[in-house]
């Protein structure tokens, strides 16, 4: 017995995901419907957030031989996110402005200048 109904699959708005062959694949599969996100929605998504710090902690830069060392990163990037993990609020107060280390203050000093007769 087969399942009736149509078949939503879900993307985001990568262009890959519009191009010729994946339309083509679905002209010849009528009951896959394809649905992109909005645009942006993915701010709504409190996980694109902790994703996007995770991979930039791991994964940036990384290159890994195969699954093990791929898990030893994943273990050591998470347990260093958590040991400075604080709770965040929605809405809340915005980080302080960072310091420069080094601050050049230039002050322009008015010279008289004399008239000489």
């Amino acid at each position: 017995a087969s399942s009736a109904g149509d078949v939503y699959v879900v993307t985001d708005n990568l262009s890959s995901h519009n191009s010729k062959s994946p339309r083509e694949w679905l002209e010849d599969h009528p009951r896959i419907r394809h649905v992109f996100i909005p645009v942006g929605a993915c701010r709504l998504d409190l996980q694109e957030g902790s994703w996007r710090i995770f991979r930039k902690t791991a994964l940036a830069g990384q290159s890994f031989a195969g699954p093990p060392e791929t898990d030893q990163g994943t273990c050591l990037a998470t347990t260093q996110l958590n040991t400075r993990a604080r709770p965040w609020i929605r809405g809340g107060p915005s980080p302080p402005n960072r310091h420069l280390r080094r601050r050049y203050v230039y002050t322009v000093r008015a010279i008289e200048h004399q008239v000489v007769s």
